[in-house]
């Protein structure tokens, strides 16, 4: 009889795993593990800042983090300035802020890592001070000088941090430019700078902010990143676009859903920190207004606290059906020959409590000194005519005489002469803001008189009465660009003539005696 046995297993030994490469996401979880934060414990990334730093490294120029107040943007940004300027020859790492205060800040995040991190302030051997010849060649890892705002790195790496414009940034050429708080700079002159500065050293800008203003620089920027993006992933309030050179991560209340649901609110801000009993008290409390909790909190784009009237406000109003094929329509009409936009306005009035903002013509005039081509306001109007026959065109005729009298000889309209001035627009702001609250008012959704719409600010007049009015903006160059608000003020004197028509007196009714 032939017995086997079985060799005894041998001993489990555990395979090493190989150390981690640098600019990869295991690589940064593990240094930043050393981090201190400024609670005295260890920084633990959470999810949303691991997706994030994981796009960072695949390679993207350029990559946008849009996440609300309060979610650890600084800290992360800190992080991960010191973590490039650790593991990059030579690297250069400008870091601009909107203001002094907000540069402040900056370098206070990344002086308390330094300062709270043993290893990032430990003694080093540095081969600079040697190549230089110096006698002491043992430096701090980091070292923070404080009156530049700068932090050096032993092997020749910098992070500077200032508060920052297209000029001064002009020199910059940078392995990763961090741009703080984009929203709050004049415009995005600073990064499209560092952007066409990047292929020199095969570098990356990395911008984070909250959602800006309707209408700005930033805003359509970023509408335009998501509208290009070749691959979109959306899961509740996140959103990842991404393209060949550019990816955006962005958190945000959805559209339609309710702000103030503090759940859904929660879903827009990842930060473990914020609960839902946090945001409840910070809506609650007295000083909270909605422009900045939809801003700030929910990440949505919104107009500034002098905005007259806010997105939600124009969303409840809206009517897609807009007005019938061949319902007789009054016009409001405002028009501009070289610098202001012509804006159309259609107004059906069915009733005092159902009026409709029709689809509008807004006409671009050269703006190069140069006039509109009258006969392109003409083809406009008679393009509205056709589809709604106007019975009433309401307008300033100051500047438009030989217009109006082509309205009544070639539209048969009559034209009802409303001058601009500021008797004539207080009626316009109080009968359209009645109107819109409401629930009187409708409008079929144009984007275009939907822009000039949320455009346009509240201005308080000597008296205490209020009109409409556009506010200034600056553009790349440093001029100042009146934001349009002429659909609004068409829309608006239009719906103001119509409300102050006498109603129609009824047909008499006469009762003969029966015999």
């Amino acid at each position: 009889m032939t017995i086997t046995t079985s060799a005894p297993p041998a001993a489990h030994v555990p395979r090493k795993r190989a150390p981690a490469k640098p600019f990869t996401l295991r690589h940064f979880r593990a240094w930043t593990s050393d981090l201190i934060l400024d609670t005295g414990s260890s920084w633990k990334l959470e999810a949303f800042q691991e997706a994030f730093v994981e796009d960072l490294f695949a390679g993207y120029r350029e990559c946008w983090l849009v996440v609300p107040e309060g979610n650890g943007k600084t800290t992360l940004v800190a992080g991960i300035a010191l973590y490039h300027a650790e593991f990059t020859t030579a690297a250069a790492v400008p870091v601009a802020a909107s203001s002094r205060d907000q540069a402040e800040i900056l370098y206070r995040q990344g002086e308390g890592f330094v300062i709270r991190s043993p290893r990032l302030h430990e003694p080093v051997h540095s081969a600079v001070a040697a190549a230089r010849g110096k006698r002491k060649t043992e430096v701090p890892r980091f070292q923070c000088l404080e009156g530049y705002r700068r932090i050096n790195h032993h092997a020749g790496g910098r992070i500077q941090v200032f508060a920052a414009d297209e000029n001064t940034g002009d020199g910059v050429i940078p392995t990763l430019g961090i741009i703080d708080e984009l929203h709050r700079h004049k415009n995005l002159g600073l990064y499209r700078t560092w952007v066409g500065k990047l292929e020199k050293r095969g570098g990356q800008v990395l911008t984070i902010s909250t959602a800006g203003e309707f209408g700005s620089d930033f805003e359509l920027t970023r509408k335009k990143i998501r509208t290009t993006a070749s691959l979109i992933t959306r899961k509740g309030a996140f959103t990842r676009a991404a393209s060949e050179r550019i990816v955006m991560h962005e958190f945000a209340v959805p559209d339609g859903a309710d702000v103030t649901d503090m759940r859904v609110v929660k879903q827009a801000n990842p930060f473990s920190r914020i609960t839902v009993p946090g945001l409840k008290a910070k809506f609650t409390t007295p000083t909270m207004t909605m422009p900045h909790w939809l801003r700030l909190t929910c990440n949505r784009t919104t107009r500034s606290e002098f905005s007259a009237i806010q997105e939600v406000e124009w969303a409840a109003a809206l009517e897609p059906a807009g007005i019938p094929v061949g319902e007789p329509i009054w016009l409001g009409l405002d028009v501009a020959w070289k610098w202001d936009t012509t804006a159309a306005v259609p107004l059906w009035w069915e009733s005092p409590e159902h009026r409709v903002l029709g689809i509008p013509e807004i006409l671009v005039p050269p703006r190069d000194g140069t006039s509109l081509d009258p006969h392109l306001v003409e083809d406009a109007l008679l393009r509205i005519h056709m589809r709604n026959p106007v019975h009433t065109v309401v307008m300033d005729i100051s500047r438009a005489e030989q217009l109006a009298t082509w309205i009544s000889e070639q539209l048969g309209a009559t034209v009802i002469e409303r001058p601009t001035s500021n008797t004539f627009a207080v009626q316009d702001y109080d009968r359209f803001m009645e109107a819109l609250r409401q629930g009187w008012l409708k409008h079929a959704g144009d984007a275009g008189l939907t822009t000039h719409v949320l455009n346009a600010i509240a201005v308080q007049l000597p008296g205490g009465d209020t009109r409409f009015d556009r506010p200034s903006r600056t553009r790349e160059g440093g001029d100042q660009e009146r934001r349009v608000i002429d659909g609004l003020t068409a829309a608006a004197a239009a719906n103001a003539q119509a409300a102050a028509q006498p109603e129609p007196e009824p047909e008499p009714v006469y009762f003969y005696p029966t015999s």
